[in-house]
């Protein structure tokens, strides 16, 4: 179907089977995109295209969600996701600084993965966590309270 081997038929196979249970498919968009990119690891233009015809909605709509929402992405992520939040209560508490050891660790910028495809970096605006600033998310998993020179040792648990 595509030349990305990430793009396979069975994944392809597996999102229309989740489409064709619903009940209806009338507002379920984001739902259909969450499932979407947990099945393909990220949103590239032949899942949108996909995901439009299914729905009959225009491939133009799901790009507008797509791009909208900061939780999708178009470009495939690492095995590890790293996110730093930014928000207002993890940036007065250190967050650059947690995330400028993270680059310097990674040796990647904000967007980027790593060329083994091993670790993804984002910053977030709030991950909701404002008690725990600065919060650092690696996949599901929430560090609260970090501190630059705790970046060695919770990168030390995915490699």
């Amino acid at each position: 179907m595509a030349a990305n081997t990430a793009l396979t038929d069975e994944k392809f196979q597996e999102l229309e089977q989740y489409i064709d249970a619903m009940p209806t498919t009338k507002g379920e968009l984001i739902r259909v995109l969450h499932k979407a990119q947990g099945i393909f690891g990220y949103l590239p233009k032949e899942v949108q295209k996909f995901v439009g015809k299914k729905l009959k909605i225009s491939t133009a709509k799901v790009y507008g969600v797509v791009t909208f929402y900061s939780y999708f992405t178009m470009t495939p992520k690492g095995e590890h996701n790293i996110s730093v939040c930014m928000g207002t209560a993890c940036y007065v508490r250190g967050a650059e600084d947690v995330l400028n050891e993270i680059k310097k660790e990674i040796k990647i910028d904000v967007g980027e993965t790593t060329e083994d495809g091993k670790f993804s970096l984002q910053s977030l605006r709030c991950v909701g966590a404002c008690g725990l600033a600065p919060v650092v998310m690696v996949g599901d998993k929430v560090y609260g309270r970090v501190t630059p020179d705790m970046i060695k040792d919770i990168l030390a648990e995915y490699k």
